[in-house]
């Protein structure tokens, strides 16, 4: 991958998406920002909460790059140490951040309710994340699953902490939207430009 599709087709593409998506979230989850401008109309007042938006956009974005390079880097050592033992530890690790983010929040909650609403977050989390690590391993080979869920859980969720911290519904929802939405471009765009187009190489040598 050279420097400049890197910057075309990762990078700006990727703050797109986070300044997109975060601007529609906050037309959605958090109106009440732009409801005092609308009557009467101040368009200098509007334009400041798009920018503000926009650069919470730009910033979210630059996490998911963040931590999806730094995954990289990390799978490659681990590859090399554990070798075939690091899926397994991925798989943990996933399991461990699914607990915690029902677990761990919900006693940390100043008057936590109901275990049901955390255990939700967790859930849709989950089925989006294996949906998202199918195609990648339908596009790529098996062994990517494990740590295409890994990225989508776990990276999410520590990408996620900022908001998760606060308990506040509205901002968690802002950012985790353009999150799953860059850290899932970026998973399924990597290896269409760096050039795999085998499902299962494994499955294609047996079967010679």
């Amino acid at each position: 991958m050279t420097i400049r599709i890197w910057f075309k087709q990762f990078f700006l593409v990727t703050v797109l998406l986070g300044i997109v998506s975060t601007l529609i979230m906050s037309f959605f989850i958090q109106p009440e920002m732009y409801e005092p401008f609308l009557s009467p109309f101040d368009a200098w007042e509007i334009f400041g909460a798009l920018m503000w938006y926009s650069a919470l956009g730009f910033v979210y974005s630059m996490v998911s790059q963040m931590g999806f390079f730094a995954f990289l880097v990390i799978h490659q050592f681990g590859i090399g140490i554990f070798r075939s033992f690091w899926n397994y530890i991925l798989a943990v690790l996933v399991a461990i951040t699914l607990f915690d983010l029902v677990y761990l929040r919900y006693i940390r909650a100043d008057e936590p309710e109901s275990l049901f609403p955390y255990i939700v977050v967790a859930l849709v989390l989950l089925i989006y994340g294996l949906a998202v690590s199918y195609v990648k391993a339908k596009e790529t080979n098996r062994k990517a699953f494990i740590p295409a869920l890994f990225i989508m859980v776990t990276m999410t969720t520590l990408e996620w902490i900022p908001t998760l911290r606060l308990d506040d519904y509205q901002s968690m929802m802002v950012m985790i939207v353009p999150l799953l939405l860059c850290n899932t471009y970026q998973l399924l765009k990597l290896h269409r430009i760096v050039g795999v187009k085998e499902k299962d190489k494994e499955v294609a040598e047996a079967a010679k």
